[in-house]
């Protein structure tokens, strides 16, 4: 591979939405330094994350030096770009501790041991908490202009609201420029990537570099993504999708790319996989073909899964997705089944009517409301439509024990293929 093939393999992949002037001739002529920055405004990355992450990891890939920065400095500040009011300041030890947990995502993403190459991990509270304030103003403040600044898009769309924008933020991309005026100055860094939000912050530091060094810098940024139907790209629902297994299971993770519309999935594909353009052409060909399939999405959902998660946790996650459609429960732990079932219709059953010889299963379909009686769930017993744990009851005369439970804390009842309910064991 050469180095000009990136912007190239950028382009069709759909990455590609602005850039500096000269960017394709420096990716054409030598390997660079690279970075893009994460805020670390919650104790973990999300879903909205890998697009510039899978991007840094395919510049490395390509035999660039990336750069990861944690925003340790700047998240105290909060940056303006796409928000419609000022986000809660955190306070240091918070954003610390939100970096140490971050760290530990990028690491499934980015080879920090590759020969040649490794990716850098910096944060930059190491420098700017260091700043003198007068100092500062006079040596980079001096550099620009209140009418440029206000004619950012981040700036200029807060001051039309009601709200308006504190001088807190305003300052934020001044902040930012002198980031990578700083990684421009120790690691040799030519390119700042980011988000289609993020080109005002990033010409501001091309620009500052250009001023105090007279060098050359960069700014390559992607389309902010959005679904088919103009939502909101990695929110869901009950909220947004998370990379760490605490706020989104690895299930929750598998079933959101799963469920990727049709319209987006090849989208998704390009973003997000390094499969190749004839594997994605394949892909796309079988969502036209055979929808019903979601061979796309599984693809895409086993591929993030994996990379995210690892192999176990993937293996556990397909498992839970085929809980659904009647797999075996076995080898599932309670949280996953909670997890699994969180939408079905659920009872509770006093833990005692479950000990020594337990429940009669006809009991148990009526008081959860499976069954309307005892003799529709005698007849559905008898024409092999009930399942306790995904398993088919065969006889009328079937208890209801603590061993059945799952960690003595859930049956699942199905009657159907479909129709699932869930009984949590209390007392």
């Amino acid at each position: 591979m050469t180095a000009k093939t990136i912007f190239n393999e950028l382009q069709w992949r759909g990455l590609v939405h602005s850039y500096t002037e000269g960017v394709p001739e420096l990716l054409a002529g030598r390997k660079i330094t690279l970075y893009n920055g994460f805020d670390p405004t919650a104790d973990s990355l999300h879903v909205g994350h890998l697009v510039v992450l899978t991007q840094l990891a395919r510049f490395q890939r390509y035999g660039h030096t990336p750069i990861a920065l944690a925003g340790g400095g700047t998240g105290m500040i909060g940056d303006p770009s796409g928000k419609n009011e000022e986000r809660q300041l955190l306070t240091l030890d918070t954003v610390r501790e939100n970096v140490e947990k971050i760290k530990m995502q990028l690491a499934h993403f980015l080879d920090f041991d590759a020969r040649g190459n490794p990716a850098m991990l910096l944060n930059n509270a190491d420098w700017l908490t260091k700043l003198n304030l007068i100092e500062f103003l006079r040596d980079v403040g001096k550099h620009f202009t209140v009418n440029s600044m206000l004619a950012k898009d981040s700036v200029r769309n807060r001051l039309e609201r009601e709200e308006g924008l504190s001088f807190t933020e305003f300052s934020y991309q001044l902040l930012q420029a002198y980031d990578y005026l700083h990684l421009h100055d120790t690691c040799g860094c030519e390119l700042q990537m980011g988000g289609s939000d993020q080109w005002g912050n990033i010409t501001a530091g091309v620009d500052l570099i250009r001023r105090v060094r007279g060098a050359s810098a960069h700014g390559l940024v992607c389309q902010l993504l959005l679904k088919a139907d103009g939502t909101k790209f990695g929110k869901t629902a009950s909220g947004t999708v998370w990379l760490s297994p605490e706020r989104t299971s690895p299930y929750r993770f598998y079933q959101f790319w799963f469920n990727t519309d049709d319209r987006d999935v090849v989208t998704y594909l390009k973003y997000f996989t390094f499969f190749t353009q004839e594997e994605i052409a394949e892909l796309e060909a079988a969502v036209r073909e055979h929808p019903e399939q979601r061979q796309a999405q599984r693809t895409l959902a086993r591929d993030l899964t994996l990379r995210t998660h690892g192999e176990t946790a993937l293996q556990k996650a397909e498992q839970a997705a085929q809980v659904l459609f009647g797999g075996a429960l076995t080898g599932l732990s309670a949280a996953e089944i909670e997890d699994i079932f969180a939408d079905v219709p659920s009872s509770e059953q006093p833990r005692e009517s479950l000990s020594g010889e337990g429940l009669p299963l006809l009991d148990l379909l009526v008081a959860a409301g499976v069954s309307k009686s005892k003799g529709d769930a005698r007849r559905s017993i008898d024409e092999g439509g009930i399942y306790l744990n995904n398993e088919r009851v065969t006889d009328v005369n079937r208890r209801a024990r603590l061993e059945d439970t799952v960690e003595g804390r859930f049956l699942v009842l199905r009657k159907g293929r479909k129709n699932y309910h869930l009984v949590k064991v209390v007392g």
